[in-house]
């Protein structure tokens, strides 16, 4: 009988591992992560940069702070077969994954490898962004995608696109917890579109990256029209036509440049709030400029970047969107060295008048910064909401809603001043006093009424004018009643509607003392599952 204990001589030899020492194991674990590191081929690297790309290890280089990266899953590999898979089975499996610092701060970061694959999402990769997106969650450290992706892997079928489903629902999980940042480097297609879209801002370099849901062989094959793919979904239209891209620039290092200054202005996670820094421009700096950029004649436009350059500090600030409904601003900045998310309106473009898209932009910069502990100073020049036929039917009802209900459910501390003009309804939206403003301020320029004061009188002395020997004399006299009995600067502080009405040259000390007092508050929402905004 054999011994089946000990095996034959001959296997023995055959089966037992050649002996190795632990310093060959760690060369050989080097050599493999070399290989991980350098990536496909010096071709395609070459490919990638001949198309004015860097590849993903140079973008996250340049996104952290330097020696900082700590990276993830650099050896995973996919276990698809099929379609010539089994026999290519690179490291990282075409995404890098890991996490870093910017100014110190703990930031995750995922980057589509477009070498590996085309950057295209297969299971494995999907797995290991849904892992970063947990940790990132768990630490509450802001997350950054930067994209270059082909869309799902064809060749894993159904597996890929559920690796997208994953992506998504930990979008929707994170956010207003952490602040979500997608980076356009390149491709971003079909359902892929998705994941930036519902993240908190959204980066675009021109020529290079494009998102759409079809692209233009597709809408060319439905619609007959022909589009190139910028022409579809570049940079300068998402940023100045859709919206969708809220900055856009002209080269990669710029663009993560200035991802890590917007980081710079965020808290880390929705429970601590933004980076303080100190500031040498005085708190008490008078803005004497103020008293030239406003003309006092409402019916003058100017530039209200000025106003905003003039009251925060060393006049530097972030303006979000600033191609798309350039009939409002958003920007944030620092006040005596604290962040600080500032709406305006622009009279240089529409008047400064509220439309559709100008309360979905304010609206959603309104909830990103509850979402983040950001206070709210909201600056008022609006004439009302724009009338037309297109916008009635578009819906300027429900979508100025958006921006009502977002001041409304707003708790961070919010100011408004009244510059010039505020009327009708758009006064009310934009951060009145009767829907919960902690603060109301306005110049002496102020026009705080239901409607212009021209209009009122149309509509109020109509039969005076009508009848009277020279009609035009009588409107003229009647704008003027109107004007001196409930138009005057003073009208809405002796109502108690403003809580103060200020000298203009004093705004910048007033709003940091304000923002001062208003630091520690704390309101309470009723208890309720979620609010349901005005779609």
């Amino acid at each position: 009988m054999t011994d089946l204990s000990e095996p034959a001589p001959e296997e023995a030899e055959e089966t037992e591992p050649e002996a190795q020492d632990a310093r060959g194991r760690v060369a050989e674990l080097h050599a493999i992560r070399e290989e991980a590191f350098r990536g496909p081929s010096e071709r395609a690297t070459e490919a990638q940069h001949a198309k004015g790309k860097l590849t993903a290890r140079e973008r996250i280089e340049l996104l952290l702070d330097p020696g900082s990266f700590c990276e993830m899953e650099t050896l995973r590999r996919h276990r698809a077969t099929g379609f010539g898979l089994e026999a290519k089975k690179p490291y990282t499996d075409g995404v890098i994954t890991g996490w870093g610092t910017v100014h110190g701060r703990t930031v995750f970061v995922y980057a589509h490898d477009f070498r590996i694959f085309g950057g295209a999402l297969g299971e494995a990769h999907a797995h290991k962004i849904h892992k970063l997106m947990d940790k990132a969650i768990a630490a509450g450290a802001p997350l950054v995608s930067l994209n270059d992706g082909a869309g799902a892997r064809i060749q894993e079928g159904v597996a890929a696109l559920a690796g997208y489903g994953g992506i998504f629902q930990r979008n929707t999980k994170a956010s207003g917890v952490i602040p979500q940042i997608s980076v356009m480097l390149g491709p971003c297609a079909g359902g892929a579109a998705y994941s930036p879209a519902l993240t908190d801002f959204v980066f675009m370099v021109r020529e290079t990256s494009q998102m759409f849901i079809t692209g233009p062989d597709v809408v060319q094959a439905v619609t007959g029209a022909e589009v190139t793919q910028n022409g579809l979904g570049g940079a300068d239209v998402h940023a100045a036509t859709s919206g969708v891209a809220h900055f856009a620039y002209d080269d990669e290092a710029t663009c993560l440049e200035e991802v890590r200054y917007l980081l710079s202005l965020l808290p880390s996670n929705n429970r601590e709030n933004p980076p303080v820094e100190v500031s040498e421009d005085p708190p008490d700096r008078r803005g004497e400029e103020l008293l030239d950029i406003v003309p006092v004649d409402g019916n003058r436009p100017y530039d209200m970047r000025q106003v905003i350059e003039e009251i925060v500090d060393d006049g530097d600030f972030l303006e979000v969107h600033e191609r798309w409904a350039t009939n409002i601003l958003c920007a944030l900045g620092r006040m005596d060295g604290q962040v600080v998310g500032i709406v305006a309106n622009q009279p240089q473009a529409l008047a400064g008048v509220l439309d559709i898209e100008a309360s979905e932009k304010a609206a959603r910069f309104v909830q990103m910064c509850d979402a983040f502990n950001i206070p709210i100073v909201t600056l008022l020049d609006v004439p009302g909401f724009l009338p037309g036929v297109d916008q009635e039917h578009g819906g300027i009802i429900r979508h100025g809603a958006k921006l009502l209900y977002a001041y409304c459910n707003a708790t961070v501390p919010r100011i408004s001043v009244v510059l010039r003009k505020a009327y009708g309804g758009a006064y009310i939206v934009m951060d009145s006093q009767s829907i919960g403003a902690d603060l109301t301020y306005a110049w002496p320029t102020n026009e705080i009424a239901v409607m212009g004061a021209e209009g009122a009188a149309n509509v109020i002395f109509r039969r005076q004018i009508a009848a009277a020997d020279d009609p035009e004399a009588m409107r003229v006299r009647m704008v003027k009643e109107y004007k001196a009995e409930l138009m005057h600067p003073y009208y809405a502080a002796e109502r108690g509607l403003v809580d103060d009405v200020i000298d203009p040259a004093d705004t910048r000390q007033v709003l940091i003392q304000s923002l001062a007092m208003l630091r520690a508050k704390h309101a309470d929402l009723p208890s309720r599952k979620h609010g349901n905004p005005p779609q």
